[in-house]
């Protein structure tokens, strides 16, 4: 014994196709297409601006700890006091007009001294610089004013860096990030120290 179930019987072919059709319409675009694009790329945009991003490094100022071509994933700074000596930052020159990618050397207060020989000391201190490649360039003893940093490059007698510019020192306001890890070229994926 056989049911009919209510409405079906009255509905025919055609109105089956036109209701279909409708479903596939404008409407249903935005709902299953337009608003999950809109919804990742706002959740794209909002990760990048304030959890990490990544870059492409062009030159070879950081030899050999990053290689030109390398590229670095980056977690956002919001708090520059949890910056330490010795970590790889982002940052933007506002004297060069663009992002660099460059070691911490002087904290605010910092007195730092690049002698003759190489050495760089920090309040009279000589500290270890066992990523230091190509040394060299120029020397000189840099007072790290309030709020500000000063970078160098790994690859010292190759890196335009603090020791060369016109203002050796980074404002806090721009920095951007600290490099964490190498994720391209795949044989070079690693920690950055």
């Amino acid at each position: 014994m056989s049911k009919n179930i209510e409405g079906l019987d009255n509905i025919n072919e055609g109105e089956c196709k036109k209701e279909y059709k409708n479903k596939k319409g404008i409407a249903y675009l935005v709902k299953d297409w337009a608003i999950p694009i809109v919804l990742a790329i706002f959740i794209a945009l909002v990760i990048n601006k304030f959890i990490f991003f990544n870059i492409v490094v062009p030159t070879g100022s950081m030899i050999p700890t990053i290689m030109p071509g390398d590229r670095i994933f980056v977690t956002r700074v919001h708090n520059v006091s949890n910056l330490k000596r010795g970590d790889i930052v982002v940052f933007h020159s506002d004297e060069l007009h663009k992002d660099l990618i460059k070691r911490l050397i002087g904290l605010p207060g910092d007195i730092v001294q690049r002698k003759m020989d190489g050495s760089v000391y920090v309040n009279d201190k000589k500290i270890d610089e066992e990523y230091v490649a190509n040394d060299g360039g120029p020397t000189g003893v840099f007072v790290v004013p309030k709020e500000h940093y000063l970078f160098f490059g790994d690859n010292r007698a190759n890196s335009y860096d603090g020791r060369c510019w016109k203002q050796p020192f980074i404002d806090k306001k721009d920095i951007m990030g600290k490099a964490r890890i190498i994720i391209f070229p795949f044989k070079r994926i690693g920690v950055l120290k």
